[in-house]
């Protein structure tokens, strides 16, 4: 690991636990046994930090995405919802310092006035629901999934889904105890009905 990339990881870290705010540039310092000036000479300020931390999470899930996209099993799209709910939760249990920054709401307020963070902020959500609306295309080309708005549907899944993970990350709730319900009735939310008024098998 370089020293560039041993501050973003310890930034991360810090940022996501204690807020960026509350972290203070001798603090990070400490953390990573680097120089206040060693942190100003790979970057500009605190928030060129957070920029470029907010850039490796996006390049990171992109990463993830891609190759999950690669590796998705062929089934209806129906039966992908449960797979791709669990892919969400495995890459939020694997990135979870990151998730946890992604959820503090100075990200989205530093976003209003910079474009940058925003681009960052808008093109990480959108990858991640892009997986959903996939799954729900397909289940609905195949007759899986019923006839409803896909990037509605995807959104709501999405936001079922990353509530279970804010629950965890903020031990609010034994979150996976949700689990099994979370992935029975995303998938009977979006069943077809059969003609006696019930969900088809």
């Amino acid at each position: 690991m370089t020293r560039r990339e041993a501050i973003l990881d310890a930034a991360t870290r810090l940022f996501a636990e204690k807020g960026f705010t509350n972290t203070s540039i001798a603090e990070l310092a400490g953390a990573t046994g680097v120089a206040e000036g060693t942190i100003f000479y790979h970057f500009k300020s605190k928030e060129d930090l957070l920029l470029a931390i907010l850039k490796q999470i996006k390049d990171t899930i992109v990463r993830e995405v891609e190759h999950y996209r690669k590796n998705r099993p062929a089934m209806k799209g129906l039966d992908q919802i449960q797979d791709v709910l669990l892919f969400y939760l495995y890459l939020a249990g694997k990135m979870e310092s990151q998730f946890l920054l992604l959820q503090n709401h100075y990200l989205y307020r530093l976003a209003e006035t910079n474009s940058e963070y925003r681009s960052h902020l808008v093109d990480i959500y959108n990858c991640l629901v892009d997986v959903f609306e996939q799954v729900v295309l397909q289940g609905q080309s195949d007759g899986s999934i019923i006839d409803v708005p896909s990037r509605k549907a995807a959104l709501i899944l999405f936001t079922m889904v990353d509530g279970v993970v804010r629950l965890k990350n903020y031990r609010l709730y034994e979150a996976s105890a949700l689990v099994a319900e979370l992935l029975a009735m995303s998938t009977r939310m979006f069943q077809p009905l059969t003609t006696e008024g019930h969900s088809g098998s």
